[in-house]
């Protein structure tokens, strides 16, 4: 029987975690050349490359990554035990790993995840966000446990997912005071040809505007493309233009951005979906964010009951 050596586990994973050999040979007390010997006793013993090389930088492969995540929890276990035999109390919560579209709006984000920290329970969270197909493929490998989008997993995946209608709010218009007080008399006729910030062309919500819009055929001036939620907003803040976010987030927008509502897109809606890897929702993290979302606030109507799927992609 083949046995793994810790040594060389710890080393692996403190350099994939610090990202480079310099610093992880200044935390272990080690040389780099002997900690990439090391590392290459542990590649032999697995049969596997953990790492691949980009230029002079050091990425992790794929199998690397999966490999990194179970030293998560082989070292967090072992801090635990010293912590118990110190008569510390472990913090036994499972991290839950959640992957995070980024042209969600970063108020709904907070507002969803919320309930993940809250109560007896309750999650450490490992945040990513990033691009919808780089989350589903480490989706994929289990690198995170359930990706939330702005829409359903797209056909052209080649893994089997399952997503699951969570949150659907209204959209709402706002401004800076000024702006938003004569947006307001003769809505949404006043939004020709004023100002729009809007979101880039590949998310959800810029698709919803621009077929909103055009069913009124209503042409707003664009004056900026924003891909970053929050600083549309702060553009918006600035009375640079009229700019929509989700309704369920209106009062939280209208305090942190000093702005106003303009005014409801009536029948535009903004969706969220959890995407996993399993049918029904069992992750006690994940379904308290899906329950609290069910149960949301005016402007929300419930999605999943219980992490029910809502479409299945094969």
């Amino acid at each position: 029987m083949a046995w793994l050596n810790y040594h060389h586990l710890l080393y692996f994973w403190t350099v994939a975690t610090k990202g480079s050999l310099a610093e992880a040979a200044r935390i272990l007390h080690l040389t780099q050349p002997a900690i990439s010997a090391q590392i290459k006793t542990l590649e032999r013993s697995l049969g596997v490359a953990l790492f691949s090389r980009r230029g002079r930088r050091l990425e992790l492969t794929e199998v690397g990554r999966v490999v990194a995540r179970y030293a998560e929890q082989i070292f967090t276990l072992g801090r635990e035990l010293q912590e118990t035999l110190a008569g510390a109390a472990p913090d036994h919560r499972a991290p839950l790993r959640i992957g995070v579209v980024d042209a969600l709006p970063k108020l709904l984000v907070h507002r969803l995840l919320g309930p993940a920290l809250d109560g007896p329970g309750a999650s450490r969270l490992v945040v990513t966000e990033g691009k919808l197909d780089r989350l589903l493929a480490d989706l994929a490998i289990h690198e995170v446990d359930v990706v939330f989008a702005d829409a359903p997993a797209p056909p052209s995946v080649h893994v089997r997912t399952f997503s699951h209608l969570v949150l659907e709010s209204g959209i709402t218009f706002f401004a800076a005071p000024r702006l938003a007080g004569r947006l307001r008399r003769g809505f949404p006729g006043s939004l020709q040809g004023t100002p729009l910030l809007a979101p880039t062309a590949n998310t959800s919500l810029r698709r919803t505007l621009d077929a909103w819009l055009a069913a009124r055929e209503l042409t707003p001036a664009i004056r900026a493309e924003i891909d970053d939620s929050a600083v549309l907003k702060v553009f918006g803040e600035q009375g640079l233009g009229v700019f929509a976010a989700p309704t369920v987030v209106a009062d939280d927008v209208v305090r942190r951005y000093r702005v106003r509502p303009v005014g409801i897109a009536d029948g535009a809606r903004e969706q969220v979906y959890a995407i996993t890897v399993e049918r029904r929702i069992s992750h006690p993290g994940v379904l308290a964010i899906t329950e609290a979302a069910s149960r949301g606030p005016m402007g929300t109507e419930s999605g999943s009951k219980r992490g029910e799927m809502r479409r299945v992609k094969s």
